[in-house]
């Protein structure tokens, strides 16, 4: 079974019509989005692994390759 994509912050399940377009993805809405970074502003949250442009482009290969592989898996149940 798929599950459903959550708001980071406050869990609330995203609508379906929410996707990665929008300019609150993956937050449900401002105020999410706002907490998010005022967590980051405050260091609540870290990178802890070196970045490097080929881990970037490697981790967003595998995320596309996630979504796309949910977009078909809906497609194929029928639940678009």
């Amino acid at each position: 079974m798929i599950s459903s994509q959550t708001c980071p912050i406050c869990k609330k399940e995203l609508s379906a019509n929410t996707t990665m377009l929008s300019p609150l993805f993956p937050f449900c809405s401002k105020r999410c989005k706002q907490v998010d970074l005022l967590r980051w502003d405050n260091e609540e949250y870290a990178v802890v692994d070196p970045i490097s442009p080929e881990n970037m482009t490697e981790e967003m290969a595998e995320q596309f390759e996630e979504e796309i592989q949910k977009k078909i898996d809906r497609m194929e149940e029928g639940s678009f």
